[in-house]
């Protein structure tokens, strides 16, 4: 089976990352899919319309979509709310982002620019974003340092600039507490 990207992708999703106190947390991405999701409203909730997010076509060359709609499947979802435990089990870190497919690439990058190159959460979150879903490699127009473009391109990559906006929220456990840090440009 194969994937298709043909589910069409609409800027209505939500993240917000919270510890408390005594150190509670939660990690939460809500989306309604579309602006008002299905139109319906229920006790003063609008019902979202996830469905869309089933690919639209069920076959494609004789071949079953393995994001068809059937009974009983959900449908692909990037969403990413994220606990990150340190090696003694407590909790280090919470983030997550809107932003439809490219979520797996916004939380990605923060994840690494936290563990691997020990950014605080602001200066993790300001990166300029850069993220690949199968397709062109998507940088941030205005942001993404040129000679690493141009690098990418000297290696075989299509380059595809453009708004990236993320929404990205994290919150990383230091010595005297908590900090916290959300993208700027959301």
């Amino acid at each position: 089976m194969q994937a298709d990207d043909d589910a069409p992708e609409f800027p209505s999703t939500t993240h917000l990352s919270i510890v408390d106190q005594a150190g509670d947390a939660v990690a939460l991405t809500s989306s309604i899919e579309s602006a008002f999701g299905s139109r319906i409203q229920v006790d003063g909730y609008l019902l979202n319309n996830q469905l869309t997010d089933f690919s639209l076509t069920a076959e494609r060359d004789g071949r079953r979509v393995a994001n068809r709609l059937e009974p009983g499947k959900r449908p692909l979802s990037s969403m990413a709310p994220t606990f990150i435990f340190d090696a003694a089990g407590q909790l280090h870190a919470v983030l997550g982002s809107p932003g439809g497919s490219r979520i797996i690439n916004y939380v990605a990058r923060t994840i690494v620019s936290v563990l691997d190159s020990g950014l605080d959460p602001a200066s993790a979150i300001a990166m300029p974003h850069v993220g690949n879903r199968n397709g062109a490699t998507e940088i941030e127009r205005g942001r993404f340092p040129e000679d690493v473009a141009k690098e990418l391109e000297r290696r075989g990559h299509e380059l595809q600039r453009g708004d990236m906006t993320s929404g990205l929220n994290l919150i990383v456990r230091h010595a005297n507490g908590w900090i916290g840090a959300a993208d700027p440009a959301s």
